[in-house]
């Protein structure tokens, strides 16, 4: 019988159709749910539920989304693809690497230890501290306010004073504050790389008539020419190999003087807008590489 690999997605949405296909395309069983639905139940052998696996485990996990929830809830989903790597299943993206790029701060914090280039950042609690920050920073420049847990665009605003700093119960009393990069524009760009298994699978620039150039804020997709895809690929690669992502999708800025900036890391990226844009399929790339890996976690274990 063919092994499972699940897909943990809260929706069949295009990503986890294109996964599910070209994993079905080296032999396995693909099973997609929720994360939410697997549970701890010590009346098994590995200590894990898994709805209709009837107490066998997976051959490998890949985490396209872990959904909102409450912090008990959070905790003992991430506590799930804890135990899926004790168990010795290959989980991509793990838990650690998820925990890293879900929180913008800890993100900011692996990658300035890297010695990669990002923006000034802050992250603090309470709204005077917050006050604090933006009182000394701001005389030399807007400050942007991302929520911390967040993606695709949503809750960013521009700080150009103490007035525009939102009340605590806005942000949970948590403001992350990143130094506002100044660049060229209308129209403006920034970058994603898309990386897997140590290589570079594609990349694309993203442009919009205003600052905050996310796809799903209405940016265009176009594809990255010239010399400059050797830098951008030679700070994703960097940028992945920091946080520790089997996959992920980098968004790089360029400065006003020409320099790059790493802004995030995603661990759980869309790639529809890349898709349009370079030749390869990225899910039989992220397929080819995870069976990959099966393969040699098999190749690996001591003979029984």
């Amino acid at each position: 019988m063919a092994e499972t690999i699940l897909i943990l997605s809260d929706r069949p949405d295009r990503q986890v159709k294109q996964l599910r296909t070209a994993l079905r395309s080296h032999g396995f069983n693909v099973q997609a749910l929720p994360l939410a639905d697997i549970g701890f139940d010590t009346r098994y052998m590995s200590g894990i539920a898994i709805p209709r696996m009837n107490g066998v485990l997976p051959a490998a996990v890949i985490v396209r989304s872990i959904s909102s929830g409450t912090f008990e809830a959070i905790t003992r989903r991430l506590g799930i693809l804890h135990a899926f790597a004790h168990l010795g299943i290959p989980v991509w993206n793990s838990a650690k690497a998820i925990e890293r790029c879900v929180d913008k701060s800890t993100t900011t914090f692996f990658l300035a230890q890297a010695g990669l280039p990002t923006p000034e950042t802050f992250a603090v609690e309470s709204f005077a501290n917050a006050k604090v920050v933006a009182e000394r920073e701001l005389m030399h420049g807007p400050l942007v306010l991302k929520p911390l847990f967040g993606s695709q665009g949503r809750g960013i605003r521009l700080i150009r004073s103490i007035d525009d700093l939102p009340e605590p119960e806005e942000m949970d009393d948590v403001y992350y504050l990143q130094r506002f990069v100044a660049r060229p524009g209308p129209p403006y760009c920034d970058y994603r790389v898309f990386t897997c298994a140590g290589e570079v699978l594609g990349m694309m620039a993203r442009r919009a008539e205003g600052w905050i150039t996310n796809i799903a804020k209405g940016a265009k997709a176009e594809p990255v020419i010239g010399p400059l895809r050797n830098k951008l690929e030679e700070l994703g690669l960097a940028a992945s190999a920091a946080i520790g992502t089997d996959f992920a999708g980098i968004d790089i800025i360029p400065a006003a003087d020409g320099k790059l900036l790493v802004l995030e890391v995603n661990s759980m990226p869309a790639w529809s807008g890349l898709q349009s844009v370079v030749p390869v399929r990225i899910a039989d790339c992220i397929a080819g590489a995870l069976v990959a890996r099966i393969e040699i976690e098999l190749d690996e274990r001591p003979a029984a």
